[in-house]
């Protein structure tokens, strides 16, 4: 009779140590690179959210810099892995179908953070990026009146073109301008690299512009370098934040950055993914995420 007693009680723990190992999921975070401080930001939420659930064996992974056919090698990697579900930051809205679609077709389930691609998913938490970009416009707008600066030119440092999440900021931020006696010069792309951000401001400060506009973390860190290497006689506004960036706002060197909320996006991602693994219903529709306009006044 104790043997047959002891018999079960091994199977029962067998039985619960394989259901256990059976919800050991495999999430992947997949961003467009990890250079910028934002990125972390979004991991540091996905590991607090695998941290409280306990059963999530995650990573977080990347390209050094932001390349479509790297961050395509990626998504085919964390695949080929045996991940389970991929939090994924699209480099561009549709370079990277192909392996979502391949993927998706593996059993993986796709969460957009940040920047969706044009791909179905079980859900995507970004910033409504084109109202961020119109509330970055209406700050510098702002601004440049109280200065009574009422016309000139405007250059925008961007990313790239294809990335849909900056793009976005940029649409909203030229809006802000239509109907006004600024003029909006030809948008130049730096790929988020300061140094290269910079020579670009340079460029525009040269050309005589009243105001710049940095659409990302690398490229508003490029646009205040430029600015206070000029003395100052440029309005600027950036995107994101970072210690460097917030050190050029308290100086005087930038008026604002829209800070987003990349710690949510990590944390309601991997949440998500575990509730879309274990087949709890899913709202795919698009949660905002938000941002907060940091000034010199509420740093």
């Amino acid at each position: 009779m104790k043997t047959a007693r002891l018999f079960l009680t091994l199977v029962l723990v067998l039985a619960l140590s394989g259901a256990a190992c059976a919800a050991n999921y495999r999430i992947t975070l997949i961003t467009m690179d990890q250079m910028d401080r934002y990125w972390a930001g979004v991991n540091e939420g996905a590991e607090k959210a695998a941290a409280e659930l306990g059963n999530v064996n995650y990573n977080w992974t990347a390209p050094d810099v932001k390349d479509d056919a790297k961050q395509i090698e990626f998504i085919n990697n964390a695949v080929a892995a045996g991940a389970d579900a991929i939090l994924l930051a699209a480099n561009g809205p549709d370079a990277v179908t192909s392996a979502l679609r391949e993927a998706v077709d593996a059993g993986v389930k796709i969460i957009y953070v940040d920047s969706p691609a044009n791909f179905p998913a079980e859900a995507t938490f970004t910033t409504n990026n084109e109202a961020a970009g119109a509330t970055a416009g209406a700050e510098l707008l702002k601004a440049l009146q109280a200065a009574g600066v009422n016309e000139g030119r405007l250059g925008i440092v961007n990313v790239n073109a294809a990335t849909a999440s900056t793009v976005a900021r940029e649409k909203g931020f030229r809006a802000t301008f239509e109907g006004t006696n600024y003029t909006i010069l030809q948008t130049q792309y730096g790929e988020g690299d300061v140094l290269r951000s910079k020579e670009i401001a340079d460029s525009f400060i040269t050309q005589g512009v009243v105001g710049l506009f940095g659409a990302n973390e690398g490229s508003a860190t490029g646009v205040g370098n430029a600015i206070q290497e000029a003395g100052d006689q440029v309005l600027g506004v950036g995107f994101d934040t970072s210690n460097a960036l917030l050190e050029l706002i308290r100086n005087g060197h930038l008026i604002a950055t829209m800070a987003q909320n990349p710690g949510v996006m990590g944390y309601e991602g991997v949440k998500t993914a575990v509730n879309a693994l274990e087949g709890k219903p899913v709202d795919p529709t698009p949660v905002d995420t938000g941002v907060t306009v940091l000034t010199k006044d509420n740093l």
